[in-house]
């Protein structure tokens, strides 16, 4: 049975599911070897949108496999920490926009791979947290550098300090999250977002994602030059003529990516 599952709803829309339920999702060995296989597939797809969840109802990801995890050396600790964050760095890098709809429990490498993605929608059920100073050590695969620059400095530091679990509410307030649903609703909701994203252009779409992106590591003045260069790139395609059009039909547009 796969450990990760990737399937297409109408075409544009890549779901991506961890798929060892019994075990919480966790991220063991050769979940993350397929989950690189399947980020670099979709990479290669007609995608405009990836849609990030968890096999059944309790848990999104628990984090790193601490079965596994026990009978390493430290020095393959170490390693097996890196292959997490390398993984994950690779779904951030996704050209598209990544959703990750967290259907269950998320706490430590779980948290983290949902703080790579450019969206979270969580079910108002369930809790996230980085838990890792609980068990003696600190988040590895970009915890401590995503959640501050996420939410902010001192919030994130009491996250990671306490290593509390916060419940969907405040990790609504916290901007942790950008919505949340009830567990019968969230994968409706989810879906209806990923389709409304899915319908604009795919070139604008890349753009729009490298632009903010890269922005956000620099300053203003060289994120404003930069932008200026993303927009460019979206004047001679095609879907920009189409947009156009459709607007002066008042009609839906049919985009390409070209």
């Amino acid at each position: 049975m796969s450990l990760v599952t990737l399937h297409y709803l109408e075409e544009y829309i890549a779901v991506l599911t961890l798929n060892r339920e019994k075990a919480a999702n966790s991220l063991s060995n050769n979940l993350l070897d397929e989950l690189q296989v399947k980020t670099e597939e979709i990479r290669q797809s007609p995608a405009r949108v990836v849609v990030i969840t968890g096999a059944g109802e309790k848990a999104f990801c628990a984090g790193a496999d601490l079965k596994e995890r026990s009978e390493m050396t430290e020095q393959e600790v170490v390693a097996a920490v890196k292959k997490i964050g390398d993984t994950i760095r690779k779904v951030e890098q996704l050209p598209i926009p990544v959703i990750a709809m967290i259907n269950g429990a998320a706490y430590g490498g779980g948290l983290e791979l949902a703080l790579a993605c450019d969206l979270r929608v969580m079910a108002d059920h369930t809790k996230v947290g980085l838990t890792e100073t609980s068990l003696a050590i600190i988040p590895g695969a970009g915890g401590t550098q995503r959640l501050p620059r996420l939410i902010s400095p001192g919030h994130a530091k009491r996250l990671i300090f306490t290593a509390k679990p916060v419940t969907a509410e405040e990790a609504l307030q916290l901007n942790l999250v950008e919505s949340i649903y009830s567990a019968d609703r969230l994968e409706e909701e989810t879906l209806a977002l990923a389709r409304q994203i899915a319908s604009n252009g795919p070139v604008a779409l890349k753009q729009a994602k490298k632009a903010i992106d890269c922005g956000l590591n620099t300053n203003l003045q060289t994120g404003l030059a930069f932008e200026h260069e993303c927009y460019k790139y979206t004047i001679p395609t095609s879907d920009r003529l189409e947009g156009l059009q459709a607007f002066k039909e008042k009609r839906s547009p049919s985009y390409k990516g070209e």
